[in-house]
C-alpha cells in the first residue's frame, strides 16, 4: 500500500481480491488529511487509472483548501484487462457481444467493493453514495446507478458511451429509438425521487454524425437520453446538470476541467451552508 500526501489529501492504492471477477482490481483511495466529521460521502470513479493523468489529487486539494466542496472519499477503480467485457450494460452485451461480464463488475461493485469500503473505515459512516465514470466507464456507472437508486444518489457520466447498441448501426434495421440499450432502460425504469445525475460532453469528442443534423454522436446520445429522464421526472438543472465543453476532446485534459463542476454541484460548500 503506497501513499502520496497532498497538502489536503491522502491517497493509498490497495488490490483488492474480488471472487466476482476472479481477479484483483486496484483502487486508488482519496481520502481527506483532515477531516472535521465523520460522515463522507463516498465517490466511485470507473477508469480510475486516469484519475493520476487528470491531477486529480491536486485538483481536490485546490477545492479543500478554497473551501468550495464538502470532504469526499473517493475510489478510483482501475479498469482491468477485460474492460470491454467488464463495463457495458448488465441486463444484456451490445451487439458485438462487448460487456458480457457486466453483471459480474457489478456484483463486484455492489457485494464486495462497497462491503470492503466500509469495513477499511469504521471510522467513517457514509451517508451518500455517488458513481461516476469515464467514456465506457461513464456508460457502466449510470447503468449500476440506475438499477440500484438505494445505493447510489448522484452519477457522472464524462463522454459517456451511451451509443452503446443492441444492433449495428450500419443494420438497415437499426433505429436509435429501439436500439440503443440505455435509453431503452431508462425508458422502461421507474422515477426514483432524489436521484441526480451530471452529464459533460466536448463539442470535439468524436467526429461521427450518424443521422447527419451537424450535432456529434455523442452529444446526440446524451442530450437524447437526457430528454428520456425528463420523461421519467427528472428536472433540468435540479436533477440534472448537462455540461458542454467547446474544443473538449475524449481524453482526461478534457475530464479534468469538467470534474470540478460536478464536485461543485453535487457537494459546493454553499449549497451545504445555505
Amino acid at each position: 500500500m503506497q501513499s502520496v500526501k497532498p497538502e489536503t489529501v491522502v491517497r493509498r492504492s490497495v488490490t483488492i481480491t474480488s471472487a466476482a471477477l476472479g481477479r484483483g482490481v486496484l483502487a486508488d483511495f482519496y481520502l481527506p488529511a483532515h477531516s472535521r466529521t465523520d460522515a463522507l460521502p463516498v465517490l466511485l470513479v470507473n477508469d480510475g487509472q486516469d484519475l493520476g493523468r487528470m491531477g486529480f489529487a491536486p485538483l481536490l486539494d485546490q477545492l479543500y483548501r478554497t473551501e468550495s466542496i464538502q470532504p469526499l472519499l473517493c475510489v478510483g477503480i482501475h479498469a482491468g484487462p477485460q474492460r470491454k467485457l467488464e463495463y457495458g450494460t448488465a441486463h444484456a452485451p451490445d451487439y458485438r457481444s462487448r460487456g458480457i461480464y457486466a453483471p459480474r463488475y457489478t456484483y463486484f461493485i455492489i457485494r464486495e467493493l462497497i462491503p470492503y469500503i466500509k469495513q477499511c473505515f469504521p471510522e467513517f459512516v457514509f451517508p451518500e453514495w455517488a458513481f461516476a465514470g469515464f467514456s465506457l466507464g461513464g456508460l457502466s456507472a449510470l447503468d449500476i446507478s440506475w438499477a440500484h437508486p438505494q445505493v447510489f444518489r448522484h452519477t457522472a457520466v464524462f463522454s459517456g458511451s451511451l451509443w452503446w447498441r443492441s444492433l449495428d448501426q450500419a443494420d438497415p434495421l437499426y433505429s436509435d429509438e429501439v436500439h440503443r440499450l440505455m435509453h431503452n432502460l431508462i425508458h422502461e425504469g421507474a422515477y426514483t425521487p432524489g436521484l441526480k445525475f451530471f452529464f459533460e460532453c466536448g463539442t470535439a469528442d468524436e467526429t461521427e454524425d450518424r443521422n447527419h443534423n451537424g450535432i456529434i454522436d455523442s452529444i446526440d446520445d446524451t442530450r437524447d437520453l437526457i430528454r428520456e429522464l425528463v420523461q421519467k421526472g427528472y428536472k433540468e438543472k435540479e436533477d440534472i446538470y448537462y455540461l458542454e465543453i467547446p474544443g473538449g476532446t475524449h481524453n482526461p485534459a478534457t475530464w479534468a476541467l469538467a470534474m470540478p463542476h460536478f464536485l461543485k454541484w453535487a457537494w459546493g460548500k454553499v449549497d451545504i451552508d445555505n
